[in-house]
This record gives C-alpha cells, sequence and structure tokens, in this order.
C-alpha cells in the first residue's frame, strides 16, 4: 500500500461486498495486504453458503443469531447471540483446506476471521462461557476484552489472533496507541510484525445510528500513514503498520470491535510496542477504578 490516505484502509460498510456477504477482505487481495482476512456473511432464515478455507485457517464468529457449521463430516451449533453486545458467543476453528456449509434456520450475521496458514490444527469449537473474558483499562479507558482467540486463550492454530472488545459509549479503546510492525527482540523488549484489521459495529441510540473514531499514524518516515476516521456499523479499518489508536466510542454508544491479526513471523505472538507519548496512561487506571457498566459476560 502506497497510498496514506484514509480511503486506502477505511472500508465503509458495504463497500467491499458481493452476494451473501456484507465485507469482503482476503489476504492478497489488495497491494500490501498479505496476512489476514474478514468476510461478513449475512444469511436469511433457511440461508446457507458453502465456504472453502484457501490457503487460509479461520474462526466462525456470529455477530448476531445462529449458525450450524458442517466440515469435515461433522455439525457443530453455534448458539450465536442476539448481537456483539450482549455477550460473548460459541466461535468454530476450522483449519486451512477446509470445506464448511454455514446454514441458519432463523438467519444471522457471521464473521468469518482468517489468516494465511500452513499447518494442520483439529476443528475445534469453543461455547461461549469458555471465552476467557478481561476487564481492561480504568476509568474513561475501560473496555471488555472476549480472547476467544487470543495467545494463550487458544492456541489450537497456525497464526490467526482473534479477540473482540466492548467500549462503553463516552470511553477510550486501544489506548495508549500501539504498534506491532516490525521484528524486535533485544532482550528487554519484544515486538512482534502482525498487521490488524478492525471490524466495527456501533450501538444504536434513541434517535439513531451511533458511531465513533478510529486513528492509525505512521511509526516511521519510511512508512507513512495518517487516518482519523468516522467508523459505523459494518465499517472496516485495515492497519497495516503504525501507531493504532486511541479508537473513541461516541457518548452514548457502545463501540465493538472485532480484531483480527497474523504476520510473517514463525512464532504465534501478540508482543506490542506503546506510543512513547501515551504509556503513561497505564499507571492511571488502578486509581480510575473500573468503569461500573461493564462486567464479564
Amino acid at each position: 500500500m502506497s497510498s496514506t490516505t484514509t480511503g486506502e484502509f477505511h472500508l465503509p460498510a458495504g463497500s467491499t461486498g458481493r452476494g451473501n456477504y456484507e465485507t469482503i477482505i482476503d489476504p492478497g487481495a489488495r497491494e500490501g495486504w498479505v496476512h489476514t482476512g474478514l468476510r461478513v456473511l449475512a444469511l436469511a432464515p433457511g440461508g446457507s453458503e458453502v465456504v472453502t478455507a484457501n490457503g487460509v485457517e479461520a474462526m466462525v464468529v456470529p455477530l448476531n443469531g445462529a449458525c450450524d457449521v458442517s466440515v469435515g463430516g461433522e455439525s457443530y451449533a453455534l448458539r450465536g447471540r442476539t448481537d456483539v453486545f450482549a455477550s460473548a458467543t460459541d466461535v468454530l476453528y476450522v483449519p486451512v483446506g477446509s470445506q464448511l456449509t454455514l446454514s441458519s434456520p432463523g438467519g444471522g450475521r457471521f464473521a468469518l476471521a482468517t489468516a494465511v496458514a500452513t499447518g494442520n490444527h483439529s476443528v475445534t469449537l469453543i461455547r461461549a462461557e469458555d471465552v476467557p473474558v478481561e476487564i481492561r483499562g480504568g476509568g474513561t479507558m475501560t473496555r471488555k476484552v472476549r480472547n476467544f482467540g487470543a495467545v494463550g486463550a487458544f492456541d489450537g492454530m497456525d497464526s490467526l489472533i482473534a479477540c473482540e472488545v466492548i467500549t462503553p459509549g463516552g470511553n477510550w479503546s486501544s489506548y495508549p496507541a500501539h504498534k506491532h510492525d516490525e521484528t524486535i527482540d533485544d532482550g528487554e523488549h519484544r515486538e512482534s510484525e502482525l498487521e490488524e484489521i478492525y471490524y466495527y459495529e456501533i450501538q444504536d441510540g434513541p434517535a439513531g445510528p451511533g458511531f465513533g473514531y478510529h486513528q492509525t499514524t505512521a511509526s516511521g518516515e519510511d512508512r507513512p500513514i495518517d487516518v482519523l476516521t468516522e467508523v459505523r456499523t459494518g465499517d472496516t479499518v485495515l492497519v497495516p503498520h503504525g501507531w493504532h489508536g486511541p479508537c473513541a466510542a461516541a457518548p452514548g454508544h457502545d463501540m465493538y470491535y472485532l480484531n483480527v491479526m497474523a504476520g510473517p513471523e514463525v512464532e504465534r505472538a501478540w508482543n506490542i510496542t506503546d506510543h512513547p507519548a501515551q504509556t503513561w496512561v497505564r499507571g492511571t487506571w488502578e486509581a480510575a477504578g473500573t468503569d461500573p457498566r461493564l462486567t464479564a459476560d
């Protein structure tokens, strides 16, 4: 990706969709985007879709509604949820090369988070009640992280890292801004090289749809990027490199984002570097306390 314009990296809702897919971001399908992908599949009641994980491993994440997934001669029932703000959800991991059929008697929308992979792993159903939930930050920086596909939470995959974050209206998230765009291991500090996808949904208010903001800035002169953009439900922001964050949820509108990460390193790891001008905020969290609007799912 040679351009630094916001439009290169902020993909509005529906702008990449076709057929039953509202969003299509495939690794290798756009210049400079190599490792990660995301598809958001919308199924009408009784609808179904056949998906082949060509060269990628995937996690099926119901956004709203329930679905059945058939893969490798077995069927898995994902109980889903009413919406992304309601609770964690069952998710299904499928290895590279899998052919799966998603069907939904009641209809719904289902994210497929993908990453380029070569390893041979097992199909795994992770139940909602087994998803590790972390309350992170403090005060107006409090957010909830559902670590269904995070390193250390589920490691039965090759390169994919995935989680989802709930940020209450008026709060800041992905703060301090941080980066993971180079490999560093100097004995005192480690950083992993990872692409990242942010897929957003914003809770409606009494007068209509909500909104939030996303920022990405350059971490070096050799790879310019400058994104400060309003995000709404169904929008996606690509982070190929750079400091990403803060993300801000407008007051009255809770913010959800699904993060999908992967990179070129052999080790599947999530090691980050805080923006040096912002890392101090971590020291304020304990005194600020946890936002009482957030509880574990």
